[in-house]
C-alpha cells in the first residue's frame, strides 16, 4: 500500500505520485482531462498531454487559436484530472490558467517530433476542413517550406500553466471507502482537509 504524506507540499506529492505512475508503466501517465468553458458557459473537456511544471504550475501545449485556447480566453477557471486506473488513483486540479512565455514556448518546440512541428503550422485547430488530404497537403507544403532547417515556433502556438488553487488527491479503496485528501489555496499556505467519500 502505497504511503502518502498529507503535511508535504501538494506539488511535491503530486510529482511523486505521477514518477511512480511512470515508473510503473502507466500508459499515458501524463494525459489530463482538460475542463472548460465557452463564452456561452458550455463546458468542453478533452484530453491533453501534462509536459511539466513551470513556475509551479500545471503545462500544457495547444494552438492559440483552438476552441480550448478560446475558452481559456473567455474565463480563466479550469479543471484537470489524471486518472490511473491500474493504480486506483485519481488527481484532480482546480485553478486559473495563463500563457507561459515565448521563449518557454519555443524551448519545448524545439524538442517535439518534426511531424508535429509541422503540424503546428498545417493546422488551423478545430476548424473545419474539407478532407484529411487538404491537410496532408498542407503538411508537404509547410515542410518544403523549411526543407533543411529547423522548424521555428509559430506565433499562434504554446503552452499554458495551470496555477491551482485546488488539488484533491483520490485513493480509491474497497467497499467506495476512498480515501480525499484536499488542498486548497490560502494566499501562498495550503490548508488541508478530508473529504468524504
Amino acid at each position: 500500500m502505497m504511503s502518502f504524506d498529507f503535511k508535504k507540499d501538494p506539488l511535491d506529492n503530486f510529482l511523486e505520485l505521477f514518477k511512480e505512475a511512470q515508473m510503473k508503466g502507466i500508459p499515458d501517465a501524463n494525459a489530463m482531462a482538460l475542463s472548460t468553458v465557452n463564452s456561452e458557459n458550455k463546458p468542453s473537456v478533452r484530453i491533453v498531454l501534462f509536459k511539466g511544471m513551470i513556475r509551479g504550475g500545471f503545462s500544457f501545449f495547444t494552438n492559440y487559436d483552438g476552441r480550448k485556447a478560446h475558452d481559456i480566453e473567455n474565463n480563466k477557471n479550469i479543471a484537470a484530472t489524471f486518472f490511473w486506473s491500474h493504480l486506483d488513483r485519481q488527481i484532480r486540479i482546480e485553478g486559473t490558467v495563463e500563457k507561459i512565455t515565448h521563449a518557454e514556448s519555443e524551448a519545448y518546440f524545439a524538442t517535439r517530433p518534426r511531424l508535429s512541428q509541422l503540424g503546428a503550422w498545417s493546422s488551423h485547430q478545430s476548424e473545419k476542413i474539407e478532407s484529411f488530404e487538404v491537410l496532408k497537403n498542407k503538411i508537404n507544403e509547410i515542410d518544403l517550406k523549411f526543407k533543411g532547417q529547423n522548424v521555428p515556433c509559430p506565433p499562434h502556438w504554446g503552452g499554458f500553466r495551470i496555477e491551482a488553487s485546488e488539488i484533491e488527491f483520490w485513493f480509491g479503496r474497497s467497499g467506495r471507502l476512498h480515501e480525499r485528501y484536499v488542498y486548497q489555496k490560502n494566499g501562498t499556505t495550503w490548508n488541508r482537509f478530508l473529504r468524504s467519500p
